[in-house]
C-alpha cells in the first residue's frame, strides 16, 4: 500500500517549514492578525493549491494524451469556510481557465471538457479527500489571448 511521509520542523513563532517526499521544503506560516509573520503559506489555502495541483496535473496529463494544445492554463480555487470553529471548508469552487492564441473549436472545447471532467471524476485523488467534507463545484472557461 502507497503512503507518504512529511516532516514538519517548528521555526520560530507561528512558523513551521515541512518537506515533501520529494524533497523540497515550504514554510507555513499564520498571518499577523493570529500572531505570526505571514512568512510562509497559510495552511487551509495550502489544502486548496493542492486541490488544483493534483487537478491540473491530471488535466495537463490528458490534455498531452488527447493531443490537445493551449497557450496557457490557471485555475482558480475559492474555500467557503464554515462560521463555527473548527473552520472548514464546506464549499469548494474550481475555475479552470483555458487560454488560446486563436479561437478554441468545438472539439478541443469538448476535449478540454472531457479531460477535466475525467480528472474531477475519476483521477484526482485530492479532489475525492474534499468530496468527504465539502460540496464541490467546477467551471470551465475559454479565452482568446
Amino acid at each position: 500500500m502507497a503512503s507518504n511521509t512529511v516532516t514538519t520542523v517548528w521555526k520560530e513563532n507561528m512558523q513551521f517549514e515541512t518537506d515533501n517526499p520529494s524533497g523540497h521544503k515550504i514554510f507555513i506560516d499564520a498571518g499577523k492578525e493570529n500572531g505570526g509573520n505571514s512568512d510562509g503559506l497559510r495552511p487551509k489555502a495550502l489544502m486548496l493549491s493542492s486541490l488544483a495541483g493534483c487537478s491540473g496535473l491530471d488535466v495537463v496529463s490528458l490534455l498531452k494524451k488527447m493531443r490537445v494544445s493551449v497557450a496557457d492554463f490557471k485555475m482558480i480555487v475559492i474555500g467557503e469556510l464554515t462560521e463555527e470553529h473548527p473552520k472548514y471548508y464546506h464549499k469548494v469552487l474550481v475555475e479552470y481557465h483555458f487560454y488560446n492564441d486563436t479561437l478554441f473549436s468545438k472539439l478541443e472545447q469538448e476535449k478540454i471538457n472531457k479531460a477535466v471532467q475525467l480528472s474531477v471524476d475519476k483521477y484526482c485523488g485530492v479532489m475525492e479527500m474534499f468530496r468527504q467534507f465539502a460540496k464541490i463545484t467546477t467551471t470551465n472557461h475559454f479565452h482568446q489571448q
